[in-house]
């Protein structure tokens, strides 16, 4: 590997500009190739963020020579066969949330992963937004004591998209428990571990595209009360109760900027901005593995996405939540 690790992007779209923006912020990687579909948006793509290669399928650029690491920024059901695509090629893989449709695909691309010894990590930025880490670390210290209650939302309107849009079009695995739902379900996970049991119900569009969908997962003793939704904004703040004190994270809380902490009268406010849009941290960590020579974080490994992915077809199958080219 060179002095540089050498990034790729596969699919030059909205999440991919932020990511390449935060990638610049890094010192030890450099941008050197990007892969669409369409040569001419690729090529532009190229233009506008200096990047020497640009190609018009991705196999080109996984059989290139160009890239060490590829960033996999495509709607959800692409994941697995890009993934896995570019892992057989010998390219270290970033891939977007959900890593998979199911856990059967994630388990596919983990077991790729492992066959061909290069890295694979779920791009679940926030656990490695500073906040959520410190917070994490309150939690497991007994900070505010026994953790008994957590409340998490994520929701925007999207009514107004396209039904060929990427949350409106099942062919694409739309829907916002895929999307963002995985944000309440990953900082339940995260600080509570696998629920008991969950309970669940969701709302549908007329196409079939699950729209909103509340979920209660329950814990010896504990309860995390859950929501996603694209049928209106919320307040996106969440809430983490122990028997001693609460921690807030602010909105828009799974890219946190600080937190507070309440205990009794004692109130604590932590200031914690980003660098850049966030994904600078998940970037620092997949170089830290590539250096270290590893196939998976200790952060975010592969049996933290497999649980993720569990949990999401759980709900899923509660909710009766399908995608036409399942089986």
């Amino acid at each position: 590997m060179e002095t540089k690790i050498r990034w790729g992007i596969v699919g030059p779209g909205k999440i991919a500009t932020k990511f390449v923006s935060d990638l610049s912020l890094v010192d030890d990687a450099e941008l050197t190739g990007v892969a669409s579909r369409n040569l001419g948006r690729a090529k532009a793509f190229a233009k506008e963020y200096n990047i020497p290669h640009a190609f018009g399928s991705y196999d080109e650029l996984f059989q290139s020579d160009v890239v060490d690491a590829l960033y996999i920024a495509t709607p959800h059901n692409f994941h697995k066969d890009l993934a896995i695509a570019a892992m057989k090629n010998g390219k270290h893989v970033l891939c977007e949330k959900p890593m998979g449709i199911s856990r059967a695909e994630v388990e596919e691309m983990v077991a790729v992963a492992k066959a061909n010894n290069v890295f694979l990590m779920e791009a679940l930025w926030s656990r490695f937004n500073p906040t959520i880490q410190q917070v994490k670390d309150k939690v497991e210290q007994g900070q505010i004591g026994d953790l008994t209650y957590l409340h998490a939302d994520f929701a925007f309107y999207g009514l107004d998209r396209d039904e060929d849009s990427r949350i409106l079009n099942l062919n694409l695995a739309s829907g916002s428990i895929l999307d963002i739902g995985i944000y309440p379900i990953f900082l339940s996970y995260l600080l509570l571990g696998m629920p008991e049991t969950i309970l669940a119900a969701s709302n549908f569009h007329e196409n079939g595209t699950e729209l909103q969908t509340s979920m209660i997962f329950q814990y010896p003793n504990a309860q995390a009360v859950l929501y996603s939704g694209l049928t209106s904004n919320s307040h996106m703040e969440a809430e983490i109760s122990g028997s001693q004190g609460e921690i807030f994270l602010r909105p828009r809380w799974h890219e946190a900027r600080g937190y507070r902490m309440v205990k009794g009268e004692l109130e604590e406010v932590v200031e914690l901005p980003l660098k850049g849009n966030g994904y600078y941290y998940e970037i620092l960590e997949v170089n830290r593995c590539l250096r270290a020579n590893k196939i998976e974080s200790d952060l975010w490994s592969h049996q933290n996405s497999l649980d993720l992915a569990w949990l999401l077809d759980k709900v899923r199958k509660i909710c009766g939540i399908r995608f036409p080219f399942e089986t």
